[in-house]
């Protein structure tokens, strides 16, 4: 969310596992929780590009438990994000809600607590007193999304794990601009690298999640592990830069992108091009919060032109100069509806500072729901244009992470990856539903 997003929902069960001690010096089993992979229905993706607004057609979500006695919500697993907030109910009809009037554990932060100074990215403006003396906050995000509320602390628990005073965002569902997409969860997991994300508070070194393609399950893995049906990952560093730069989130996850390949043909660009600027613009960051990936526009433009060359003989390209996919995707193909499956494509291959992540042919393209042309179904490629968006910076979204084994190495500053097949790795971790 500190890149692209608030983003939504559909019907994959995952689950969520909390493994090691916290912080909190609690002992407990390991938690299971489902987590879903959530679709979002569009009726405005054939307007003119300049008045698409940015939206998701996916968000993966967690259910969990929080307050006195527990009140069960659903929250968007977002490593895009640093505060973790909840819908909080004002009316009895408020859908997926928190009530912390019926939480005995709920305390609000004073706004003269040192919480209430904390700066975060997902700050625009610093927090503030509201008239009860209460530690308000706005939190906006980078599609123009926002919402505001109360800091507080209460009890987070995942099955047999409680987390006492864990500080999150008690928010008005009435100030939310993006109330329709909002209404279907409760709220948002924050798990950047921030000093108020939910992974810093817990004190876990790690965590991994494992999204599957399927109707299936996959994990969200907190803490150490060694499975020896796990293939070995591949590491790249974690990109840190001390100076405060005004587009530089460092807090994000940020990784150091060097090329990107179609097949085995390396785009034409030098490495330079993938580097931050003397301005922090340019960065690569990691998002489960953001569905697809973005390239800045030079970059964005070579791997359209590439992706081209290399399938003029097998794909049609839907000709429709006023449709781009979700405000940023600009390259769509007409496919039959006949066909069974798609034509073999190349694979792209983001080349990391010592790792290389390869996404398959099947992944590059994404059928948007509800558009035909006459016996033809209309896909997308998955790349977008970040420039588009007006975000400036590299975003690697979960749709290009399904199938992958992905680790958050805070302790040793890396992100690692292997492919997976992710529903397996599940039923290997005798996961029962």
């Amino acid at each position: 969310m500190a890149s692209v997003h608030l983003l939504r929902l559909s019907k994959l069960f995952f689950v969520f596992c909390l493994l090691l001690e916290s912080r909190f010096s609690l002992s407990f089993k390991n938690a299971i929780l489902p987590l879903k992979v959530q679709k979002i229905a569009s009726g405005s993706l054939t307007k003119p590009p300049k008045k698409l607004s940015f939206h998701h057609n996916v968000t993966l979500t967690v259910t969990l438990a929080v307050g006195s006695p527990p009140q069960e919500v659903t929250m968007v697993l977002d490593t895009g994000s640093e505060l973790s907030w909840l819908h909080c109910k004002k009316t009895p009809t408020t859908p997926l809600s928190y009530d912390p009037l019926h939480s005995t554990s709920y305390t609000p932060v004073p706004c003269t607590s040192s919480i209430c100074m904390t700066r975060t990215r997902d700050f625009t403006v610093p927090a503030s007193c509201d008239p009860k003396k209460l530690c308000h906050a706005t939190l906006s995000y980078a599609d123009a999304t926002s919402v505001d509320g109360n800091l507080a602390h209460d009890a987070f628990r995942f099955t047999d794990l409680v987390l006492p005073g864990v500080i999150f965002g008690c928010m008005d569902m009435d100030s939310s601009s993006n109330q329709d997409e909002d209404s279907k969860t409760t709220g948002l997991m924050g798990l950047n690298r921030g000093s108020l994300s939910l992974v810093t508070q817990m004190g876990y070194p790690k965590f991994s999640y494992c999204i599957s393609d399927l109707d299936s399950t996959g994990v969200l893995l907190f803490g150490e592990f060694n499975f020896s049906w796990l293939p070995p990952l591949r590491y790249t560093a974690m990109v840190k830069i001390s100076t405060p730069l005004p587009y530089f989130d460092r807090v994000a996850y940020t990784v150091q992108l060097e090329g990107i390949k179609v097949s085995e043909t390396v785009l034409p660009l030098p490495k330079s091009i993938y580097e931050p600027d003397h301005t922090g613009a340019g960065q690569t960051m990691v998002d489960s919060g953001t569905q697809f990936t973005f390239l800045l526009g030079p970059v964005y433009t070579a791997l359209k032109n590439e992706f081209l060359k290399q399938t003029k003989n097998v794909l049609r390209v839907y000709e429709d100069p006023n449709f781009v996919f979700q405000g940023a995707m600009d390259l769509c193909y007409r496919v039959e509806r006949s066909r069974v499956g798609l034509p073999v494509l190349p694979s792209v291959s983001m080349m990391f500072r010592g790792a290389e992540m390869v996404v398959p042919g099947p992944r590059l393209l994404y059928k948007v729901a509800g558009l035909t042309k006459g016996s033809d179904d209309i896909y997308c490629f998955t790349f977008g244009n970040s420039d588009l968006l007006g975000i400036e910076a590299y975003v690697i979204g979960h749709h290009h992470q399904q199938n992958m084994w992905m680790e958050f190495d805070l302790a040793n500053n890396r992100v690692g990856f292997a492919e997976v097949r992710c529903d397996s790795a599940s039923q290997k971790l005798e996961i029962d539903l």
